[in-house]
């Protein structure tokens, strides 16, 4: 399957795009009554049995049932983005999103009257900034903002948006904003729909921009969140170049930093009254529902809203383009290029077209990208994806070089798969192949509630009937080779643009001042009327379900002895079939190295190319993976071609070819990735500096092959390595219909008796050291700062999992948890802030504190006191324990753990020491628990831990003065975290 790591609405496009298993002319739409009288739309033969409502009001209503677990997928969605902006005020759509979190005349208010008095205040000191051009003048208008604010703020109720949804036990809260829309987002517990519909048609009846100024810091740290990723630089600088004049282009959705200084109120009123109409949205429930009751509901609780004229803006066509356009974007990480075609939008006979081009030439297994570039190893990296919006769509093909190739030549290398589309050096097969794959990856889709509500989603912000989404794969089935040919040589031509994304300083970064705002009162200890009634409100119970894991897995034989774990797929034909051995990178060291290695090789029969192109005919995916203490080999796919694909999993595993030159190469692109993931920032702070403050130098991290050790390893000696696997204790987990079959094609395919079979060698521990009074730093270029507090725990006790699950919710995690609250909400000093207890993951490993900020680095000390005095002394608020108690519990009874991952998370289980379902146990104990547990184990496992601190920022702008209170500050060397070269810590 296609790996996507673009961006969302790349990721939210797929979803919709693989549709339809049935022939367009079997899909006809109908119109229906239901027994409360209200009418809806379906499609015959639609696989995700969708209710389409229109509310007289103009409201779309989207349902959808999935009863897999008592849960639905909310989204609630407005056609309102970032390109109707007004180009004066961009970033508008986004903080909006922002805003509408804030609470309402009723939602976050002790005693609106006098808080609008406030608010108007607010709102004309901030037109009149807007206005003014003396900085000074300005900054004065500023700090009255920053103290009438702080008035209002002790009338405000801050987060009870928040505290609400998070007490029915809601996940994944949260809401984003793109080009064309503006999207809320939760899961809730399908008993507690009522309460969710009663807070959310309030959330959007009225908009009060309530704590404006610390929201606005929040979304500056956000702006700066996007100047240090090189990525969205790239992508954004791929948009000026393809829409010099249209919105996608000319203005980003984060907005640019002179507007994000100077908004204005009264413009964010504007566009909220203007869009936010019931003929503009649109309710998305995905779930366990039923749709007679659930669609009543929702006109009670939207139905009033009153039908507005809506007009949507329009703009005028691009130019087309007649010759390449070339930009360069500069930063730390490695180099890499963006090679873009524009072409017509969502819904457009383009757009099914160019998707399955775009899986001709990339599909992650035998596109012509896949095998003539990746395979073949002719770049370091290279895929393609494409976008649709509804104005225009982009074909993007990416690549990253090897060492010592230029971009220009990587550019050349792509742009050379496009011209055998152009000449038709394909196989005849590839296009039906890429459509059995998209029909797979839809089945899967379409099993998931969330994202089959994404589909529904792509579907109403591209104004588009949902049958024409479900045929697009029936309509890409009749494109025949010759069309693909002539297609493609119209639209690919010098039509193109290519950023060069280089390394550098960039230039064009934006520095924004501290402007030292006073934290503002949060009143966690008030309750709006609002909130009381709420809280009032019933829901029906919904009770827990625990896995008995002994009769939830079957446990059959091969003929050979070997243990076939089992558990019945109850949805579809697909199956994972997964050969399990319990030793990894830390019994052998070239496991992972020879796992890796095998995906360039071929065998005695077929090439390496020819091995993947029989896979992807059969529609199966085959896979070594490796992790520190396991190695899984598998297949997944269709169980009609389970034989055939075990048959040619096994000729591989046999029959693999080592090939010097090959492994030349696969050792250059190892040396390669080493350089680049030097450059890359999450993985200097997630992976060096935390694995740095955890084990030292003896990490498994830091333990590796070395160049020259990598290139006297032979290739035999890694293909000797894989067929080796076969004389070692293994066990199977199958998931799937019809195990007799399975077991019948292990008995012809995989002839291995578990008699004999060998021991594991000895697996090499690395010991965690004890934290404390270290500050471990690296130096980068970026504009924000990053901070993890970090302490070792005592040993794993699974008497602390109800206690430290409880507590994470009420402390550290979550838009209403205490230390998002203070850090962000409260004082503005980050736009990311979090604070958790980890359990260790297996018996006899230590427990981990952890608290993280985000931020600008001239707000770090304040951030850093502010989180050090939180880890020291936890805030206790009654209501807002049992406010999480309650989120706790509810997200235990609604979580069902199904399907295979019956079998994972019982793997997982089994290694803290547990053989049952430790859920039980953990509801039982958090019903009982008080806020006086919760800071008995505050000040038991916390309080006055010993933490050793990682940073990551520009040495320039850290305040080191501030880092030395917390102990001693080592400048680390990247290479000395990864072991890439020898270096020593440097103290400073």
């Amino acid at each position: 399957m296609k790996a996507f790591v673009l961006q969302v609405t790349i990721v939210m496009f797929l979803l919709s795009a693989c549709k339809g298993e049935t022939e367009t002319d079997a899909m006809t739409v109908a119109t229906h009554t239901d027994a409360n009288g209200f009418t809806y739309e379906t499609v015959e033969n639609d696989p995700t049995g969708l209710r389409l409502y229109t509310l007289e009001n103009g409201l779309k209503v989207y349902l959808g049932k999935n009863q897999e677990e008592p849960k639905i997928q909310t989204l609630i969605a407005v056609r309102a983005g970032s390109k109707y902006d007004p180009a004066d005020n961009t970033g508008l759509a986004h903080y909006l999103e922002h805003m509408v979190f804030k609470g309402t005349d009723e939602i976050g208010t002790q005693d609106y009257a006098k808080e609008e008095v406030f608010l108007k205040q607010i709102s004309d000191l901030y037109e009149a900034h807007k206005a003014e051009t003396d900085t000074v003048k300005k900054r004065n208008i500023y700090k009255k903002i920053d103290s009438v604010s702080l008035e209002a703020s002790n009338i405000s109720i801050a987060n009870e948006y928040d505290k609400m949804v998070n007490s029915l036990g809601a996940e994944g809260t949260n809401a984003f904003t793109s080009n064309e829309q503006t999207v809320y987002v939760n899961k809730i517990p399908t008993n507690e729909l009522d309460k969710w519909l009663t807070v959310e048609s309030e959330r959007f009846s009225k908009l009060v921009l309530r704590l404006f100024h610390t929201e606005l810091e929040a979304v500056y740290e956000e702006f700066n969140r996007g100047q240090d990723s090189d990525g969205r630089k790239q992508y954004y600088a791929t948009l000026e170049a393809l829409f010099p004049n249209h919105p996608y282009g000319t203005q980003s959705t984060i907005g640019i930093a002179e507007h994000l200084k100077n908004p204005s109120m009264e413009a964010i009123h504007a566009y909220f009254d203007k869009y936010y109409v019931p003929n503009n949205m649109a309710v998305i429930l995905v779930g366990d529902i039923d749709f007679d009751t659930t669609i009543a509901k929702v006109n009670d609780a939207f139905g009033g809203y009153e039908k507005k004229e809506v007009t949507h803006p329009t703009f005028e066509p691009e130019a087309a383009l007649t010759a390449p356009v070339k930009k360069e974007v500069y930063g730390p990480t490695a180099e890499s290029i963006y090679v873009a075609f524009r072409t017509k939008g969502k819904g457009d006979a383009q757009e099914v077209m160019v998707t399955l081009i775009d899986y001709m030439l990339a599909n992650s297994s035998a596109g012509l990208i896949d095998l003539n570039l990746n395979q073949k190893q002719l770049v370091q990296n290279a895929a393609s994806y494409t976008n649709f919006d509804n104005d225009y769509g982009f074909h993007l093909l990416f690549g990253s070089p090897k060492q010592g190739q230029t971009l220009d030549e990587v550019r050349e290398l792509l742009l050379s798969q496009i011209e055998k589309i152009k000449k038709g050096e394909f196989e005849d097969w590839l296009l039906d192949a890429v459509v059995n794959d998209l029909r797979l990856s839809k089945t899967q889709q379409f099993e998931n509630a969330s994202s089959t509500a994404y589909a529904y989603l792509d579907a109403f912000i591209g104004f588009q009937d949902w049958k024409n989404r479900l045929v697009m794969l029936d309509d890409m089935k009749k494109i025949t080779k010759q069309e693909v040919i002539d297609f493609a040589n119209v639209l690919y031509g010098d039509n193109y643009v290519e950023i060069h994304k280089l390394k550098g300083e960039d230039k064009n970064i934006v520095k924004v001042e501290n402007p030292g705002i006073t934290p503002v009162a949060l009143n966690r200890d008030k309750e709006s009327a609002f909130l009381k009634q709420f809280n009032s409100l019933e829901a029906p119970d919904l009770s827990p379900q625990f896995v008995d894991y002994k009769s939830a897995i079957s446990e059959l034989k091969t003929k050979g002895g070997l243990t076939v774990s089992h558990i019945e797929n109850p949805n579809n034909d697909i199956f994972n079939l997964n050969i399990i051995f319990d030793m990894g990178q830390d019994h052998n060291q070239k496991v992972p190295l020879a796992a890796g290695y095998l995906d360039y090789l071929g065998t005695d029969t077929y090439t390496p190319e020819q091995l993947k192109q029989e896979f992807y005919k059969l529609g199966i995916s085959y896979y070594v993976n490796t992790a520190d203490d396991k190695t899984y080999i598998g297949i997944s796919g269709l169980k009609e071609n389970l034989d055939a694909g075990l048959v040619l999993l096994e000729h591989l595993w046999e029959n693999a070819v080592p090939d010097q030159e090959s492994y030349d190469k696969y050792v250059a692109k190892v040396l390669k990735q080493r350089q680049d993931n030097k450059t890359q920032k999450n993985n200097i702070f997630w992976n060096g500096l935390v694995n740095y403050s955890k084990y030292g130098e003896d990490s498994r991290l830091r333990d590796i092959y070395t160049m020259s050790e990598l290139r006297a390893i032979t290739p035999q000696e890694l293909v000797d390595t894989v067929k080796e696997l076969k004389g070692y204790k293994q066990r199977i987990f199958y998931y799937g219909k019809d195990v007799d079959n399975a077991i019948a094609a292990l008995d012809k395919s995989h002839t291995v008796s578990a008699e004999g079979l060998k021991d594991y060698p000895e697996k090499k521990e690395y010991l965690e050291k004890e934290t404390g009074g270290n500050v471990y730093y690296v130096d980068y270029d970026m504009v924000q700062s990053e901070m993890l507090l970090i302490a070792k725990g005592a040993e794993f006790d699974p008497d602390k999992m109800a206690v430290s699950e409880l507590f994470n919710t009420y402390f550290g995690s979550g838009l209403s948890s205490i230390v998002f609250q203070e850090i962000r909400e409260s004082k503005s000093l980050a736009y990311s802030a979090f604070s958790r207890y980890d359990n260790a993951r297996e018996v006899g490993k230590p427990d981990y504190i952890r608290a993280y900020v985000g931020t600008q680095a001239n707000k770090l000390p304040e951030a850093v006191d502010a989180m050090m005095e939180l880890m020291t002394n936890m805030p206790e608020a009654e209501e807002q324990f049992e406010q999480a108690k309650k989120a706790t519990l509810k997200q235990i009874a609604s979580e069902r753990i199904i399907k295979s991952n019956i079998f994972w998370s019982y793997e997982a289980l089994k290694k803290r020491g547990y053989d049952n379902d430790y859920r039980e146990a953990l509801y039982q104990s958090i019903e009982k628990m008080t806020l006086a547990d919760l800071k008995a184990f505050f000040d038991a496992n916390i309080k006055g831990e010993q933490y050793n601190v990682v940073v990551i920022g520009n040495q320039k702008d850290i305040d080191f003065e501030a880092l030395k209170k917390l102990g001693t500050v080592q400048k680390m060397d990247v290479d000395a975290l990864f072991n890439y070269e020898k270096s020593a810590p440097v103290k400073l």
